[in-house]
């Protein structure tokens, strides 16, 4: 039998048989919502330390394919000193507290393409706090925002990035792919299964024509767990 090296191993369906319902915990012990004074305080240091010009926004996971907000724009650009790595502990939303998943986000060191989206001026603040909503689930935050430097198509430009912040409570550290995907192709939370995540996240950096080798190989990984705990669907 001839093997598509270029399609994917883990796919939707696969993934969906991790894909189950689980109650939302709420923050860890020691930690705590947000309020929305809180974010809107945020929200304007960021608005007010932006640069000249468009305001970008680098999208390198479920912002591509699930942004959320209104953009004007988008095009091909590479983080520079950040890579893909999910580093981030999650114990809600695709984990639980017992099965904690690993989430996607910006590290330091190396690059990765992804898009920047071109964000309206019209309430730039309102802008930003529902991206703040998005990606910062609680205090203290572990995915932070920050300015970043972005080579679009030879242009260097800075946008607004989410990245790891190595001294937050969530913060995993770089684990070997075995074991990020062992994780990942177990944990589901209220808003799903992780193993979906990573499907969705691969198969839209593919559409753009971005190949992370990294995000290549943990699918195919993942693929061969679900596999292993699902024996009827390895000859499907």
């Amino acid at each position: 039998m001839t093997v598509d090296r270029n399609a994917m191993a883990l796919t939707a369906e696969l993934a969906a048989l991790i894909e189950r319902t689980e109650p939302d915990p709420g923050p860890e012990p020691g930690s705590r919502d947000f309020t929305d004074e809180e974010f809107e305080a945020m929200a304007c240091d960021f608005v007010a330390s932006r640069p000249d010009g468009p305001t970008w926004l680098f999208a390198y996971g479920s912002l591509i394919w699930n942004p959320e907000i209104d953009t004007l724009a988008y095009r091909p650009a590479r983080a520079l000193g950040w890579h893909r790595s999910f580093c981030l502990k999650l114990t809600r939303w695709r984990g639980t507290r017992e099965r904690p998943a690993l989430m996607l986000a910006l590290d330091r060191g190396g690059s990765c393409k992804g898009l920047v989206y071109q964000l309206p001026d019209a309430d730039p603040v309102a802008e930003m706090v529902a991206l703040l909503k998005r990606e910062i689930d609680a205090s203290p935050p572990t995915n932070v925002p920050r300015w970043i430097t972005v080579d679009a198509g030879g242009t260097p430009m800075k946008a607004l990035a989410f990245v790891a912040d190595p001294s937050g409570p969530a913060y995993a550290g770089r684990l070997p792919l075995e074991e990020v995907a062992h994780i990942t192709a177990r944990a589901a939370g209220h808003w799903g299964a992780a193993a979906t995540y990573l499907q969705r996240t691969v198969e839209q950096l593919e559409k753009h024509g971005f190949r992370d080798r990294n995000l290549w190989v943990l699918q195919a990984a993942v693929a061969r767990e679900i596999h292993a705990m699902h024996p009827a669907t390895k000859d499907t």
